[in-house]
């Protein structure tokens, strides 16, 4: 078992095909919940993803509901830019999950009052006008950071 990614809600279809990319050179499942901004069979991500979109293992999950009861008993690690801790705070277990939330919304309040442990953050300049890094940016650095802590675990 290997780190996985989810996306909540994703509403760009580049960054979902970037982060399908990343996905398959770093071998994460991924998982997608909806509902989505898009279609899983648009050519802008399947562009996205070039030829890479075919090594990606994806999971469609029809609401947060549904995918929470499949990844009961999961370590699942939560990014949202009003999280106290740093993403390098956290320690990440094999089977880690980690969630991002849509564009525009983030995650919803759900996850801030349940799952507190599991938040973090990439910090960030404080400007209400640089809000927060690209989607598939952000699922890079904390992706790789849960990989370096594994010791890349199947990589070269």
């Amino acid at each position: 078992m290997s780190v996985e990614i989810a996306l909540y809600q994703p509403e760009i279809p580049p960054n979902t095909g970037n982060i399908a990319r990343t996905c398959a050179v770093t071998g994460a499942k991924l998982h997608l919940i909806k509902p989505l901004g898009f279609s899983i069979d648009e050519k802008y991500v399947k562009r996205a993803g070039l030829d890479y979109w075919h090594l990606v293992d994806v999971t469609v999950h029809e609401s947060l509901e549904a995918f929470l009861e499949v990844m009961k008993g999961r370590s699942l690690y939560f990014s949202s830019t009003k999280a106290k801790k740093l993403y390098t705070e956290l320690h990440y277990e094999e089977d880690a999950v980690l969630v991002f939330g849509s564009e525009t919304r983030g995650l919803p309040a759900l996850i801030h009052e349940n799952y507190q442990d599991g938040l973090m953050r990439i910090p960030m300049l404080d400007s209400k006008d640089a809000r927060s890094l690209n989607l598939s940016n952000a699922v890079a650095i904390v992706l790789f950071e849960a990989l370096r802590q594994l010791e890349f675990p199947g990589l070269v």
